[in-house]
């Protein structure tokens, strides 16, 4: 659940539960069950005939299937404050998808394909306003939380 002090930095691209767990915001075909994120208005599947999505959350855990390092400063209009040089992970979900997102929580000599990990949302940047702009990135996942 993000606070009157926290915005996501897109609508409808993640939630963030009252426990604070994030979840991605995602969409499935009610006829062939093909997953889509960011969420689709229908049905991209050449050969799925029913074209109908709903909305469901996304797996909270992920396998890194491959990962960059992104180490000189992006654009302004890329916010992040403070900079550092940061990962970037393609993380396998359990519904098929391989997801584009921020990797934290470890050195980036630590960094491993095939390392399971978990989704959060963390602050990016503070906007003028004084609001922390939240994200969506991806953290190891240690033994202890699979349980």
């Amino acid at each position: 659940m993000t606070t009157s002090q926290q915005v996501p930095v897109a609508d409808e691209l993640f939630e963030v539960s009252v426990d604070g767990a994030a979840a991605l915001v995602g969409s499935r075909c009610t006829g062939c069950g093909t997953h889509y994120f960011p969420k689709s208005l229908s049905c991209r599947n050449p050969r799925c005939e029913t074209k109908r999505v709903e909305e469901v959350l996304l797996g909270r855990h992920g396998t890194l299937y491959s990962y960059t390092v992104q180490g000189y400063r992006p654009p302004a209009l890329f916010g992040m404050d403070p900079w550092t040089p940061y990962a970037i992970g393609l993380v396998q979900l359990p519904e098929g998808l391989r997801v584009l997102g921020m990797l934290t929580g470890c050195d980036l000599d630590e960094i491993r394909i095939g390392m399971p990990l978990r989704l959060l949302a963390e602050p990016l940047y503070r906007a003028t306003d004084g609001r922390e702009v939240l994200t969506y990135k991806f953290s190891p996942l240690h033994e202890e939380e699979t349980s």
